[in-house]
């Protein structure tokens, strides 16, 4: 590829080559359109786009992951909207993370603050990089 042209932007997770096509239309230049992703939802710190008359009260003043509040990458449809924001949590795996969330101090029977919200956000974060470590180490890939 000559050096004037730009590379095809591809997604951050499945590395699909991005197409132009109606975003989320049920074929592949739809499931291959890009969207921006923020890697920690706006929401938390009571930012939102599409609801700006109705401000959220804040999950976080500050993110407690240092240098990415603000920030964000482009994922496919596919990426982005079927697997990020439909994980799947299995019976089992709701009962686990029940017990940690009751270890961790962080269950609550009613609601006050959002403190108590918070901590499970980051616990989760915290299992969800503690699974990917794992994988990544029995792939014996050595980027983690």
């Amino acid at each position: 590829m000559p050096n004037n042209i730009a590379k095809p932007e591809k997604c951050s997770i499945c590395g699909c080559q991005f197409k132009s096509g109606k975003y989320a239309a049920d074929n592949p230049a739809g499931r291959a359109h890009h969207s921006k992703h923020h890697y920690i939802a706006e929401r938390f710190f009571g930012r939102t786009k599409n609801k700006r008359k109705h401000p959220r009260t804040k999950i976080f003043v500050t993110s407690p992951w240092e240098g990415v509040e603000g920030e964000t990458t482009l994922l496919c449809y596919d990426c982005h909207e079927e697997l990020l924001h439909n994980p799947v949590l299995l019976p089992k795996d709701i009962e686990s993370l029940n017990m940690l969330v009751a270890c961790e101090g962080l269950a609550e029977i009613n609601k006050t603050n959002k403190e108590k919200i918070a901590g499970r956000i980051k616990l989760f974060h915290k299992v969800i990089r503690a699974g990917l470590k794992c994988l990544l180490k029995e792939q014996n890939i050595d980027n983690c």
